[in-house]
């Protein structure tokens, strides 16, 4: 009789420990890797974000203060109007990381951004009163310092992206990946933007070359000697 009753309670304690240890087993079986990984790269990203944000909001004072001084440059005020709008209309959340086009789209959105910005910053060289300008030159610091800030977060949210992708592929991960975690999906990366790879070369020097030496200023060049 005792035997039949204990081996109900032998039994229940079996299932205790099985819940017990099987969160210990498969941790150290690395099951949590992937979505631990996956919560890291998804924390990078959203600082991405923010970085971007923090800059989108400095535009309008920016575009407002330059524009005090610089009215004849409507046509880069309202380029830098237009690609703020753009950027800011890409809806983005957390599944746009693993969607190839909508990642493409919104990358290609802030890297026009960055584009009319440097040309919008580069204004600065023809009017000498913007550049003394106090509330210019605060906003032009924290655009640096956002720039700056959205260089590292775009770095770590790639290095967070790759450790990612590679343990979606490599052993013993990948068996998780195929069964445990079968919906998880590899991480879009950010790469350099065309304008990234080459510095360009941006002048807005408009005085003429100097006549060659000999030759009176507003006189028409020498003509070339006579060939036989």
């Amino acid at each position: 009789m005792n035997r039949f009753r204990t081996r109900p309670i032998a039994n229940r304690w079996a299932r205790v420990a099985l819940l017990v240890l099987a969160p210990l087993l498969l941790a150290a079986c690395g099951y949590n890797t992937i979505p631990t990984k996956n919560l890291a790269a998804q924390a990078k990203w959203a600082e991405v974000q923010n970085q971007y944000q923090r800059r989108a909001d400095l535009i309008p004072n920016l575009v407002n203060t330059v524009k005090g001084y610089a009215a004849q440059e409507k046509s880069t005020l309202v380029e830098v109007t237009e690609a703020r709008a753009s950027a800011t209309q890409v809806k983005v959340d957390a599944s746009t990381i693993t969607n190839p086009a909508q990642f493409q789209q919104y990358q290609q959105a802030q890297d026009k951004l960055s584009g009319v910005l440097g040309r919008l910053m580069m204004i600065q060289e023809k009017y000498p009163d913007l550049k003394s300008n106090e509330n210019f030159m605060a906003l032009q610091s924290q655009l640096e310092g956002t720039e700056n800030r959205i260089a590292i977060a775009r770095r770590d949210y790639n290095d967070a992206v790759q450790d990612y992708n590679t343990t979606l592929v490599t052993f013993p991960q990948i068996i998780w990946a195929k069964t445990g975690h079968s919906d998880a999906k590899p991480m879009q990366l950010f790469t350099a933007s065309v304008s990234a790879q080459g510095a360009p070369t941006v002048s807005f020097d408009t005085t003429p070359p100097p006549p060659p030496s000999g030759t009176a200023p507003g006189s028409a060049p020498p003509a070339a000697p006579a060939t036989k």
